[in-house]
């Protein structure tokens, strides 16, 4: 059995993609996909092993994935990584900008050293890596940039470092795509909502909770998966998003529409997930939710 992804065999074949964040969750899965779909896969990110990893079961499954360790927040790291990818593969057709991370928080408890941290992971990391690929190689031939941001719209409460981080990496990318727009570079973002993910697992019992509660308050009340977040990156990356740059796809059940005045009246129906990737784990509180 082999990931079910909906587009095309082949559709990336001979092609060489950049995937950050690529040992785990969202950026594991994505590089899956794209290794299916026929890309050489560089998996960027700091734990060798888990890179390792993933890379083995690519090549398991048939596809070609290149694991490079590198820090985001490291320029000489990130020049040295797409140095190394482009001395394997010889070009950079695509960049997945999906390594970060964050800490739950109230603001008024953040240092500044803290949050500073958060935004050099969330959004100086995911820049270095977007100039340092467009001067290397997209200004000359063009390519195709996804940033990964989040559900940030209206803020984002015991989140602020990130909130701000990824709302940067969101203004980041609509800069980008005029700036680079004449080189053949299109850069555009994935805003996940709740995906359900390994990560549920190492929460405490009272954010567990939370987690539990939150998707019955989404217009569509469930978690979104990792493949549905890796189908609206391959999309954007592929040549049917051509004429698109700029844009912001949200994959969040309709979350930020929601407002105080809105309460379910309908049992939910109708609203199947979608899950392609094989090597998918469902985390274990979703398993044993009633």
């Amino acid at each position: 059995m082999g990931y079910a992804s909906i587009f095309a065999p082949g559709l990336f074949t001979g092609k060489t993609i950049i995937v950050t964040g690529g040992g785990s969750g969202i950026g594991r899965c994505t590089a899956h996909e794209l290794a299916h779909l026929g890309a050489n896969v560089v998996l960027v990110g700091r734990n060798q092993d888990k890179l390792a990893a993933v890379a083995q079961e690519i090549g398991q499954d048939g596809g070609v994935a290149s694991p490079v360790v590198c820090d985001i927040r490291d320029e000489a790291q990130v020049v040295a990584a797409i140095d190394a990818a482009l001395a394997k593969f010889g070009a950079i057709h695509g960049l997945v900008n999906n390594a970060g991370g964050q800490y739950r928080a109230e603001m008024k408890t953040l240092s500044t050293k803290g949050f500073e941290a958060v935004v050099r992971n969330n959004l100086t990391g995911g820049f270095i890596f977007m100039r340092e690929a467009y001067l290397r190689w997209m200004e000359a031939h063009g390519g195709a940039i996804v940033n990964i941001i989040a559900d940030i719209w209206n803020g984002w409460p015991e989140f602020a470092h990130s909130g701000a981080a990824r709302g940067g990496m969101h203004t980041l990318t609509e800069t980008a795509a005029c700036e680079w727009a004449h080189s053949g570079v299109r850069v555009n973002s994935v805003a996940p909502g709740g995906i359900a993910s390994s990560g549920f697992d190492k929460y405490t019992p009272e954010i567990t909770q939370r987690l539990l509660d939150y998707a019955r308050t989404v217009p569509l009340p469930r978690y979104g998966t990792e493949a549905e977040i890796s189908a609206a990156i391959v999309y954007l990356l592929s040549p049917a998003a051509a004429y698109i740059t700029g844009t912001c796809l949200r994959v969040d059940g309709g979350a930020p529409n929601r407002r105080q005045t809105w309460t379910r009246q309908y049992e939910a129906r109708n609203i199947p997930e979608f899950n392609g990737f094989h090597r998918a784990v469902t985390p274990e509180i979703l398993k044993k939710r009633v």
